[in-house]
């Protein structure tokens, strides 16, 4: 039936191009949007465009829905305005799912509709398929996602989501430019890929004949070594790429924010990060209390500070600072935990801190996480064997991670050492050892604070899976 519907709409092409009609105009002059011709008084003139969604002729007198943008808005035509060849050419020629430019005046039905009357009118753009049944709509997940751009004409209201996702980044950006951070860019490609415990995507440069990655992080070390630069402030809203599981909380490619702060430590910058994340609730959707899987989440209470080693000690009874790595896996099999015995001390306490945090309401601060899940972090002073970092627990899942970096040169290349000693025993997730940073680190870089957070905090915050939440998600291929 749609090939049948398809075939028709070419033939009627066809006749029209045969007419010397312009099908597919280079422009249009819009001068008015729906929204604006709504809103108008009756009798204003408007010149407007947009998509036909729904035709019905009545003979002498054809009503439609045109939408764009901004809403959508009757139109009608009759014979009387437009004359006769003019209206049986609209009637023959013209489908749900063209774009037409309108030409008319404003006027309200005798039903009390605000409508426009056209007086002239041209073909924009035919569309050779029909749309989704208006009553019917996408039903299929998977094909809403994968043909994204009909969901979002049979669900106009899902446009509304990406203006608020767009708020939320520029709400953002806007928190840490009245704050003196300065916006930066960083490479997309890199040598060594750094600044998380991630699987990398990996590309081939030509010209070079070098395989490259493509980034993990924003720019973090790349940001660092901005700090050893002279700079004091930076940030950077980017895409970044992790070869990793799909999941209601995890994608491929997804937009992060990362921030630094030269002669800051991980207290300030959570101080700091607090006063932005309700910074952006207000601007967004100006309110602090969400519904969030099941949670009620209310950010405007005090945001408490929960110990990483004493939660995990309190729920399973082990102190995994002190624990070696099998007791973590007798401790993990107890559980009844599904996980590899290969995996390294630091895998093994992250998964055990994982079924400890499902639990968790939030917003709270974990704090005071053992050196060997941080190889990034400043050690704390008064126990070496953990780390000045923070992260942002909310509705069980982490929404924001953040430390006191880590400056010294040597404890540092002796992280990357542990990190390569996991890759080498098959965690692909464990971080490289870049040598680079490394220098550039010898060369003296300040105190300095470190934040990031992605755009699950959005996907949480509007109650839906990551992949709602992308304008066009990765999907397999079609066969």
């Amino acid at each position: 039936m749609a090939q049948d519907e398809k075939q028709n709409r070419l033939n009627k092409l066809a006749k029209i191009k045969a007419e010397g009609i312009k099908t597919y105009p280079s422009n249009f002059d819009k001068q008015n949007s729906l929204k604006q011709a709504y809103n108008s008084e009756l009798g204003t003139k408007v010149k407007t465009a947009g998509r036909l969604m729904t035709i019905r002729d009545m003979g002498k007198l054809c009503f439609g829905h045109l939408m764009d943008e901004t809403q959508k808005m009757q139109i009608a035509l009759q014979v009387d305005t437009v004359g006769k060849e003019d209206y049986k050419w609209f009637v023959k020629n013209i489908d749900m799912g063209d774009f037409i430019g309108i030409e008319g005046e404003v006027f309200k039905t005798h039903k009390g509709e605000i409508s426009i009357k056209i007086k002239n009118y041209q073909l924009l753009a035919k569309a050779l398929r029909p749309l989704p049944e208006k009553w019917h709509g996408l039903t299929d997940e998977e094909l809403k996602l994968r043909k994204r751009y009909l969901d979002f004409i049979a669900n106009p209201e899902l446009k509304e989501l990406f203006y608020r996702k767009a708020k939320f980044w520029q709400s953002c950006r806007d928190f840490l430019l009245k704050n003196e951070f300065l916006e930066v860019e960083t490479p997309v490609l890199e040598t060594t890929p750094g600044g998380a415990d991630a699987e990398p995507f990996i590309t081939h440069h030509k010209v070079l004949d070098i395989d490259l990655y493509l980034r993990i992080s924003m720019g973090e070390l790349w940001q660092k070594r901005l700090m050893v630069a002279g700079f004091e402030k930076t940030f950077e809203i980017g895409r970044q790429f992790r070869n990793e599981g799909i999941s209601r909380e995890h994608l491929q490619d997804y937009t992060q924010m990362e921030c630094y702060w030269a002669y800051a430590d991980y207290k300030q910058m959570m101080q700091l990060v607090e006063k932005m994340y309700k910074y952006i609730l207000k601007q967004v959707y100006n309110k602090l209390q969400f519904e969030i899987n099941g949670f009620t989440v209310d950010f405007d209470q005090p945001w408490q500070e929960i110990d990483y080693v004493k939660i995990i000690q309190k729920e399973f009874e082990i102190d995994v600072t002190k624990s070696t790595k099998e007791a973590l896996i007798k401790k993990l099999k107890e559980l009844k935990v599904d996980f590899d015995n290969n995996l390294s001390k630091a895998r093994l306490i992250d998964i055990l801190w994982k079924q400890v945090r499902k639990t968790i309401v939030g917003p709270v601060f974990l704090i005071n996480h053992p050196v060997e899940v941080s190889p990034l972090a400043k050690r704390d002073p008064k126990d070496p064997n953990k780390v000045q970092r923070f992260q942002i627990i909310l509705a069980g899942s982490e929404m924001g991670n953040g430390y006191s970096e880590l400056n010294d040169p040597i404890d540092q290349a002796e992280r990357f050492e542990e990190q390569s000693k996991m890759r080498e025993l098959g965690d692909l997730e464990a971080q490289m050892h870049d040598q680079n940073f490394v220098e550039a680190l010898e060369y003296g870089m300040p105190p300095t604070a470190g934040f990031g957070f992605s755009e699950r905090l959005f996907s949480f915050l509007e109650d839906k899976t990551a992949r709602e939440c992308q304008l066009f998600p990765l999907m397999k291929s079609e066969k």
